[in-house]
């Protein structure tokens, strides 16, 4: 099977870093969930206003999560999710409803996230409904005990031969994200300042300083 490009997202309302790292071109796209977005200060009225955005800035998925606790709720609003541009995919909770409205989506033809994903069995159910994306947390999975890398990589495992693949979220370090793409893991998400530790090691800027150094000497 071939191998799937990695792609990091940044998990974030914090509107000026989310604009640093997307005019770097490493990112991909933005995530978000109910506690990002407050935690950044937004309103639900918002969200039109943070996809124009983004978007604008070249984020190729901008992700929002639908809210409501019951099916009908969960599709009501993410009519309004969707509407916002092709570039948007729709989030929805690993819960009996949630799991219903996401195969709605799907056969719908929307692109949908299932998050917060906890089990292997959770990650086969994904697959099995075609949801393009399943969110696990590996940091709350280490806080609960669990072997959060061990089980995300079997997520993974399960997802082979469909059109799901893991898109890894609750990532602390670096280290993190190489070890989960070691284990198979394609796609990442992660806060600005766990991304700007991916980018920049001291050595590579002491490197840099001696090469500029060395052009000044050489006379340019």
């Amino acid at each position: 099977m071939t191998p799937i490009a990695p792609r990091l997202y940044v998990d974030s309302a914090d509107v000026d870093r989310v604009s640093r790292l997307l005019a770097t071109g490493v990112v991909h796209g933005v995530t978000t969930n109910p506690t990002i977005l407050e935690r950044g200060g937004r309103t639900a009225a918002e969200i039109p206003e943070l996809y124009a955005r983004w978007e604008s800035e070249g984020a190729k998925e901008i992700f929002f999560q639908t809210w409501g606790g019951d099916t009908a709720s969960f599709l009501r609003n993410a009519e309004g999710i969707r509407a916002l541009g092709d570039r948007v995919a729709v989030k929805a909770p690993a819960t009996s409803a949630g799991f219903v409205a996401a195969s709605a989506l799907v056969r719908d033809g929307a692109t949908v996230l299932v998050t917060a994903v906890y089990s292997v069995a959770q990650a086969l159910a994904c697959a099995s409904i075609g949801v393009q994306y399943i969110a696990p947390y590996l940091g709350r999975m280490r806080d609960a005990g669990l072997d959060g890398d061990a089980t995300i990589a079997r997520m993974q495992e399960v997802c082979a031969g469909s059109d799901s693949n893991v898109l890894a979220a609750s990532l602390r370090s670096p280290d993190d994200i190489t070890g989960l793409r070691l284990a198979g893991v394609p796609y990442f998400t992660a806060a600005p300042d766990v991304l700007d530790r991916v980018l920049l090691h001291e050595v590579s800027d002491s490197s840099a300083a001696e090469f500029d150094a060395a052009m000044v000497r050489l006379g340019a």
